[in-house]
């Protein structure tokens, strides 16, 4: 792969000079944007994935679902349907996509949609019996036909995108300028006891602007692996078997190995399609633990049933008070 990259790298320019067009088009109105009148957050990224978006959707899901209807608006990535699709008690990972139907199966009062052209999902969100009072869009940064009020940047500590370049040598969608259009910048998947001194460093070379406020999060894993039915504590398992399919795994596996568990990986690309070999494969192993988006994709084989678990994890963020108040004051 990096020998690919290498050779494309005369295509770098090109891309980049082609992105930052469109960005200048609609910056400048010659492209135009949707606006609405009701808050619509944008929780995105400059890279191609593994910047903890789900884990962000889910913390304003449940920051704010107490005091607004909330809808989620997401693309429905590698679904096998096609248009606007309203989640519903039929809903499975392959009419919605992986991470819309964790959503769905984790909130009860939340209303979930999927649409690959945000406008298009939005207006149909907007003709519901019961309209919500806040739309937030998973993964639409690029998505400029649609001006959120309020956008949510994250950068994954591990991959900061002032370290990296546009595709297809590097892995950023659009020029790092881009995040300029970011209310707020979150570092993501920091270590718990990141320095004050080292979040002063990675903010100025961030290049945070005066109307932007940056924060740093980091992950927490529970102490329980559970299944629908069942929780094995996470610090007495025997040794298992863990499959991933999601854009980077190491901190997973890092937490594991730091709890010293003994476990054989089984790394697949981001948003893997199981395929029968895949499933017969695991059938063999005595206990599988996954991911929760990964988990909502495998349970639906019953062969696995009695032996697939999944790590729940829940974003936690330093100055989270200040965090939720410049959210809250958005949405207000």
């Amino acid at each position: 792969m990096k020998i690919i990259r290498i050779i494309l790298f005369p295509i770098v320019p090109i891309y980049y000079l082609i992105t930052r067009l469109r960005n200048w088009l609609y910056d400048v109105g010659v492209k135009p944007s949707q606006s609405y009148d009701f808050p619509v957050i944008c929780v995105g990224n400059l890279s191609t994935g593994g910047t903890g978006k789900t884990p962000m959707i889910e913390y304003l899901i449940r920051l704010l679902k107490d005091e607004k209807s909330l809808a989620t608006l997401s693309r429905g990535y590698k679904r096998k349907t096609n248009g606007f699709i309203l989640a519903d008690d039929k809903a499975n990972a392959d009419t919605i996509g992986d991470e819309p139907f964790q959503f769905h199966r984790k909130f009860n009062d939340l209303t979930v949609a999927v649409d690959a052209d945000r406008q298009n999902g939005i207006a149909e969100l907007m003709t519901l019996d019961d309209q919500p009072d806040v739309i937030l869009l998973d993964d639409a940064f690029q998505h400029r036909k649609v001006k959120a009020g309020f956008n949510i940047l994250l950068t994954a500590y591990n991959n900061l995108y002032y370290k990296d370049i546009v595709l297809p040598s590097g892995n950023l969608r659009e020029p790092r300028s881009g995040a300029n259009r970011a209310d707020l910048i979150v570092v993501t998947k920091c270590h718990k006891d990141i320095s004050a001194a080292e979040k002063i460093k990675i903010a100025s070379k961030l290049r945070i602007k005066d109307n932007q406020a940056v924060f740093f999060s980091y992950v927490d894993y529970a102490k329980n692996v559970v299944s629908e039915s069942a929780a094995l504590e996470l610090s007495t398992l025997p040794k298992f078997t863990l499959v991933t399919g999601i854009a980077n795994a190491q901190p997973l596996v890092r937490f594991l190995v730091e709890k010293g568990l003994k476990f054989d990986h089984l790394e697949f690309g981001d948003h893997y399609n199981f395929r029968a070999s895949d499933i017969e494969k695991l059938n063999s192993k005595s206990l599988i633990i996954t991911t929760e988006k990964d988990y909502v994709r495998l349970s639906s084989y019953g062969s696995l049933k009695d032996k697939l678990f999944f790590l729940p994890i829940e974003l936690k963020i330093d100055n989270a008070a200040q965090f939720n108040a410049a959210v809250k004051a958005f949405v207000n």
